[in-house]
């Protein structure tokens, strides 16, 4: 008896293209084992409901030049919307991941859950139409605060007060009437780095230091979330020598409490300096003053330590460090001293420290891709060419 096995469906063969494995017919016939008339059939279905086009001819490689094959942008986009504890960036995104429009605004955590939400969706909604009344298909939103994987609750936000056990891909679903989904601020950002990146680097740590100091992980990959989905997060280890500030937390010497942004700007106004918010610290950095200057270098030493052994532990090719602290010069120094002292050789001696390359849009690109791998995964492919199929007949 023969053992059958299931062949690529269209939407698998989809998923090659858009992942950039194949850019041909003849990529996905040698990719998928399928012979070149049943690759031809599916293409052309995924051409004629438009999630593929043509986009001209390839070089030749004996024979006729091959067809090149691309994800198609459509008439839709997604809204990716990065929240931040003072501001709110959002970004409109093709299919394929392009960057249609982007806006900032400021923004009050404090008015709670579903009024920010209201006003965002709003927001978003203004900014499409601005753009030719484009549709969005979908809403993506990245969340200064952990975020449980299970089922996108928040849990314990630190400087979010009245969000506590909020299921925010659900009131977004209310609201917007499209699918939703949500991740952490700094696994965001470690994705929108590896997007930017190209996928070249597989193995990625993304440290996110702005008001709060957040970490994600890129391995093997894919963003390692672990079992609640709180991987990474950094700013609840508790640094021995630090002063006991105590935490949110209930305990002293966290690294949140003695290295971000709000501890620069606490200490700074204890020393009688006028600071009302980060920025103001950054500014006071760039003037050279050295009480800010030498208080931002402690601050990344102190966070370095921390990195230093998930360095030690996970030996990543690339760490890539993001957020308001990343533009200051003494913080990223006090990062580098800390990993190149307490790392061992063999763990530094390839290991890539640098500015985040996905700037400012990372958090809101790297929520976005993730939503449309959820959009466009092959079985979600598959029930709509279906449905679509149905409809025609």
């Amino acid at each position: 008896m023969m053992h059958v096995t299931s062949t690529p469906s269209a939407g698998e063969l989809f998923r090659l293209v858009l992942n950039g494995r194949a850019q041909s017919r003849a990529d996905l016939s040698r990719l998928t084992g399928l012979s070149a008339s049943t690759v031809a059939m599916r293409v052309d279905e995924l051409l004629a409901h438009g999630y593929l086009e043509e986009t001209g001819h390839g070089a030749s490689k004996g024979g006729r030049r091959p067809r090149m094959l691309a994800v198609r942008a459509g008439e839709t986009a997604i809204a990716a919307i990065d929240l931040g504890e003072r501001h709110v960036t959002y970004v409109l995104m093709n299919r394929r991941g392009d960057v249609l429009a982007d806006a900032t605004r400021p923004l009050s955590l404090l008015d709670g859950p579903r009024s920010v939400l209201v006003s965002i969706w709003a927001a978003v909604q203004e900014l499409a139409a601005e753009h030719d009344g484009i549709r969005i298909e979908g809403v993506a939103m990245s969340l200064p605060g952990p975020v449980d994987s299970r089922d996108g609750r928040l849990l314990a936000p630190m400087r979010m007060p009245g969000w506590n056990g909020v299921v925010v891909a659900d009131v977004l679903r209310e609201i917007t009437k499209l699918p939703a989904h949500v991740e952490n601020d700094a696994n965001a950002m470690a994705m929108g780095e590896f997007v930017e990146r190209g996928q070249r680097v597989s193995e990625l740590v993304f440290v996110k230091a702005g008001s709060g100091i957040g970490c994600g992980i890129i391995a093997g990959g894919e963003l390692y979330r672990g079992f609640r989905g709180v991987a990474g997060d950094i700013s609840h280890v508790a640094l021995a020598d630090a002063p006991p500030v105590i935490c949110s937390c209930g305990r002293v010497g966290c690294l949140d409490v003695v290295a971000s942004g709000s501890a620069i700007v606490d200490a700074l106004r204890e020393a009688g300096v006028a600071v009302d918010h980060l920025e103001d610290v950054l500014a006071l950095a760039i003037d050279a003053h050295p009480r800010a200057t030498g208080l931002l270098r402690e601050a990344g030493q102190r966070t370095g330590e921390v990195l230093a052994t998930i360095i030690n532990f996970f030996n990543p090719q690339v760490l890539a460090i993001g957020g308001q602290l990343a533009t200051a010069d003494a913080f990223v120094a006090g990062v580098r001293q800390a990993i190149y002292t307490l790392c061992l050789p063999m763990s530094t001696d390839l290991l890539e420290i640098s500015i985040s390359a996905a700037g400012p849009l990372g958090g809101a690109r790297g929520v976005g891709d993730a939503l449309l791998a959820v959009l466009l995964e092959p079985a979600q492919i598959d029930r709509q060419l279906r449905t679509q199929i149905s409809s025609i007949e």
